[in-house]
């Protein structure tokens, strides 16, 4: 979603109003950043997702200043620099999807239950509670992030990476489905889980052969 010729500040505005109308976010409840020369470009606090506009993104340096825009970051600013400490990160997602929520109250994981949760690194830590925007908050995810591209925080929320925002936001969806999917499991008996070597399996298969990309036969 976010070109290298783009506005990164209109695509984050576009993906918030795709977020709100596929009901992963409700009212101001999230926040969205891009990686950009210098520094991050996020929402700023307050936003209405379904009515988000370039003016409510602002763009702030390394060091923690505002580049450009006019409104305050973020609450969660320390949080998406926190996943940002992973080189390979380009954007951030942090939703109140009701699922990952509800899985939040239930369980302290999501276990790797189907194989496209690979792609968000299997098994998806639950983090225990902290105040939003605080600096255990941010610490938490960070660690947790460190080896998936996603995170439950528990009574909160989920926050999903990517290369891009398209993937960041992609990763999103997928953790919203397969919350859906392990609590509907879970409320019909225990949920099975892919094994190691099962994972392992698909991974090899999905490398050889090219699984999720385009190509010709």
């Amino acid at each position: 979603m976010t070109r290298p010729d783009g506005d990164p500040r209109a695509d984050i505005a576009r993906a918030c109003r795709a977020l709100a109308a596929q009901g992963l976010v409700k009212g101001t409840a999230g926040n969205v950043s891009v990686r950009v020369a210098g520094g991050i470009a996020i929402t700023a606090t307050g936003v209405v997702f379904a009515e988000a506009g370039v003016d409510d993104v602002v763009i702030v340096g390394d060091d923690g200043r505002i580049v450009a825009g006019d409104l305050a970051p973020s609450s969660e600013l320390g949080l998406h620099r926190a996943a940002y400490a992973d080189e390979a990160v380009g954007a951030v997602v942090h939703t109140h999807a009701p699922d990952a929520v509800a899985l939040s109250l239930v369980s302290d994981r999501l276990p790797c239950v189907h194989y496209q949760q690979l792609a968000l690194g299997g098994e998806i830590d639950v983090v225990p509670f902290s105040v939003f925007g605080s600096a255990e908050l941010a610490a938490d995810a960070g660690r947790a992030l460190a080896g998936a591209n996603a995170v439950i925080l528990a009574h909160h929320g989920a926050v999903t990476t990517g290369r891009d925002l398209a993937e960041a936001i992609s990763n999103t969806t997928v953790l919203e489905w397969a919350c859906d999917i392990y609590l509907r499991a879970r409320g019909a008996g225990e949920p099975a889980e892919l094994s190691a070597s099962q994972q392992a399996s698909v991974i090899a298969t999905a490398v050889a052969t090219g699984y999720g990309r385009t190509h010709e036969v």
